[in-house]
């Protein structure tokens, strides 16, 4: 087996087209923003020979983005959490030194580069660096559409409790409604929700004006319809299998791929952010990607890194590390369910044997419920942690964060 990343050929087969004026999309299945195939265009660069002298331009790139990640959440650590230099080098390590973020950026997965942006918007927000936060999250949404998430817990977290609350004494009437609003709009959220969409909007224009319909179809559009059943540790895994064949695609109400979005967003873009966004910012971020990731219709190994960018910010208050046994438990189910789900999948596409039913629709179903369990765990950490006022952090003071180590 190759350790490079078959999806890292396809980015760079990609900046090939455009180094070459033609639209990225020439490559099949090509299925993002052209802006990461601009980004990759060094891997097209050629020696006198005529050979790529800088075909690992990306994964280096890649594993950079990394390291920057890994610096902003010691900064995090540091500056919003308040933990001594020591402990906080201690946590930011878990994602530093985590073989499998190491190894998915090095194989050419381009996560770490979305993994460093999105942490680059948790401190912006929480610095109060407003337009900067719009901005990160315009582009963040623009390159893998899933991060428009945050936005609702950003903007839920930007006020105190006291002025977002709805005051019910004085009825549902028109004027009691209509000041709520009022006060919901507040210039910081306005200048953040403007501010993201100028610069999405900007890219797509831009993009569609360049690449025209193409660019709609592969960045945005193919994935609400996404049929993929490889690699998928998603319980729709079996059903995504089942329709993607001629006879199953000719029947009439079985694009059930197009609803699978309903639970998904419905969890993780409304009813998390409202629940957590004003204890944790991060905590909720984390909540948001884990649920978004283990609902989600396609769910590999590289979506994992979504999550665990956050995972520094949430383990110094965690029932995991307060309880090392638990921990450990936690840690050795969701490992075990992944090795559960491989050894079927290996059977599957390296020996030819069906595996489909029962071994790999189980192991699935077990890795799924397995992750709605984990879930729950955070939340209740979370929602144990005290409000925090109009877009501050929560800052635990240095006694508090020894405690719970």
């Amino acid at each position: 087996m190759k350790y490079t990343d078959i999806d890292y050929y396809v980015f760079t087969d990609a900046a090939k087209f455009v180094s070459e004026g033609q639209s990225p999309y020439d490559r099949a299945t090509y299925r993002y923003t052209p802006l990461l195939a601009w980004i990759l265009l060094p891997t097209t660069w050629t020696g006198l020979g005529g050979q790529q002298v800088w075909f690992s331009f990306g994964k280096a790139l890649f594993a950079v983005s990394d390291i920057i990640a890994g610096w902003l959440i010691l900064h995090v650590l540091r500056s919003h959490q308040r933990m001594d230099m020591q402990r906080a080098l201690k946590f930011s390590s878990i994602w530093l030194l985590n073989p499998m973020v190491a190894t998915i950026s090095t194989r050419g997965s381009s996560e770490g580069f979305l993994c460093v942006t999105i942490m680059a918007l948790l401190w912006a927000v929480l610095e109060k660096r407003t337009i900067l936060a719009g901005v990160l999250l315009g582009f963040g949404v623009h390159f893998k559409i899933y991060p428009f998430i945050y936005g609702p817990s950003i903007i839920w977290f930007l006020e105190d409790e006291g002025n977002d609350a709805f005051n019910g004494s004085k009825g549902f009437t028109l004027s009691n409604l209509t000041d709520y609003v009022c006060r919901l709009l507040t210039p910081q959220r306005i200048i953040l929700g403007l501010t993201s969409l100028v610069v999405f909007a900007g890219l797509n224009v831009a993009m569609y004006m360049l690449y025209g319909a193409p660019f709609l179809q592969h960045t945005y559009f193919h994935h609400v319809t996404r049929v993929d059943h490889r690699h998928n540790f998603s319980p729709y895994n079996m059903l995504l299998y089942l329709s993607s064949s001629e006879i199953s695609q000719g029947i009439p109400g079985n694009n059930f791929e197009s609803l699978a979005f309903l639970p998904q967003l419905g969890l993780s873009a409304i009813l998390i952010p409202l629940a957590l966004a004003k204890r944790e910012l991060a905590g909720s971020m984390l909540c948001q990607t884990f649920a978004f990731v283990t609902f989600n219709k396609v769910c590999t190994s590289q979506y994992f890194l979504w999550y665990l960018v956050f995972l520094p910010l949430y383990l110094p208050y965690s029932s995991l590390i307060k309880q090392p046994l638990f921990g450990i438990t936690v840690a050795a189910l969701w490992a075990g369910a992944q090795a559960l789900w491989l050894h079927q999948g290996f059977q599957l596409e390296f020996l030819g044997v069906s595996t489909f039913v029962p071994g790999l629709y189980l192991s699935s179903l077990a890795f799924f419920v397995i992750n709605i369990w984990i879930l729950g765990i955070i939340i209740s950490d979370i929602k144990g942690l005290p409000l925090t006022g109009k877009g501050k952090a929560n800052n635990r003071s240095p006694a508090a964060v020894k405690k719970d180590m």
